[in-house]
């Protein structure tokens, strides 16, 4: 185990890009041994190589960057499918408006009828049928 990490000495590793490649990579095997279609197949083992060229790559700085990229587009695309699930959870007890003047989330229990909305931010009254 020592061989390994005198190697790995130096070399970038793994980061949430190549996490998200390997497993799309996975996916897309997956999906070729299904459909027994082969373009997916090389698109798998293209994806693979490519996550592996990274891991064993010398060039941290660059590595870290491209990173700091995907993070950039995979944190928003995750909130709003956190904020989703959420809502889809909430949907039989709980109706959510959003304020016209703030954009402030609000939730509001369901089965009162129309209610006198207030924002706790901002203040802003406004009515809402729950």
């Amino acid at each position: 185990m020592n061989w390994l990490r005198r190697m790995m000495y130096g070399r970038y590793g793994s980061d949430q890009l190549n996490v998200a490649m390997l497993v799309l990579s996975i996916a897309l095997l997956l999906v070729s041994r299904l459909l027994r279609i082969r373009i997916f197949y090389w698109l798998s083992f293209i994806l693979l190589v490519l996550c592996y060229l990274r891991m064993f790559s010398r060039n941290i700085t660059r590595r870290h960057e491209e990173n700091q990229k995907f993070l950039r587009y995979w944190f928003p695309m995750r909130e709003r499918w956190y904020r989703m699930t959420d809502n889809l959870r909430d949907c039989r007890t709980h109706r959510h408006f959003k304020c016209r003047n703030c954009g402030q989330k609000l939730r509001v229990p369901r089965g009162r009828g129309k209610v006198s909305i207030t924002c706790p931010r901002c203040g802003n009254q406004f009515l809402g049928k729950t």
